[in-house]
């Protein structure tokens, strides 16, 4: 039995472009879905409890909140893409595009809480994770779709395709159910509770000035 037959029919279903998928485009698609996807999980539950156990919401408080929420929705966006739509040009610089966002809005975020709450070195670490996961699936992708990725310079023989396009063999219902699930659980959940429990300390959106100011 090759790497094709025994590999998790989802994984076959990513890797999927048209031909049979060769073994490392499985192996990636695996990668993709059953380790990077849940491994997403950890470090944002470990990140919610590091702004809970610092009293985010008498320091940094909504506004912070609001940048995590964002920063969510910027790498959530295009991941989606990935999972239920062909992983084209416009999926791949979508996919880019919310890992410089990401970059952007984390810089953003700790730059203001710093002077307002303990940003733990622990915390710090948990944000190396949570900033490097949206590049890494970006890096799996283009291994998946080099093609596809050298269009887009105007590179190959092969036009790149700037529309969201179906994939030809859609992911299980059994996986999408359980990876919305896990993130509904693990990400959404967390951060939606911060920013409800910051609200109603405070529902300004309004930045905070340190004490000393």
């Amino acid at each position: 039995m090759d790497a094709t037959e025994a590999a998790p029919e989802s994984a076959q279903r990513l890797a999927h472009d048209g031909e049979p998928p060769t073994d490392e485009e499985v192996a990636l698609g695996r990668f993709f879905l059953y380790f990077m996807l849940p491994l997403w999980f950890a470090p944002s539950v470990a990140d919610w409890w590091w702004h809970k156990t610092s009293d985010i919401e008498h320091t940094a408080g909504t506004h912070e909140s609001l940048t995590h929420l964002i920063m969510m929705s910027v790498v959530g966006g295009p991941l989606t893409l990935a999972l239920l739509c062909d992983i084209n040009a416009l999926v791949l610089v979508a996919m880019l595009g919310g890992f410089v966002a990401h970059e952007g809005v984390s810089y953003w975020d700790v730059r203001y809480a710093k002077s307002l709450r303990e940003i733990t070195t622990i915390e710090q670490h948990t944000h190396s994770y949570l900033e490097i996961l949206p590049l890494v699936a970006a890096a799996v992708a283009i291994c998946l779709r080099p093609k596809q990725f050298a269009a887009i310079f105007g590179r190959g023989d092969e036009p790149a395709r700037w529309r969201i396009e179906p994939k030809r063999i859609p992911l299980t219902a059994k996986y999408i159910t359980g990876i919305v699930a896990g993130i509904g659980a693990f990400v959404v959940a967390p951060y939606a509770e911060e920013f409800v429990r910051c609200m109603r300390v405070n529902p300004s959106l309004a930045p905070r000035r340190p004490a000393s100011d």
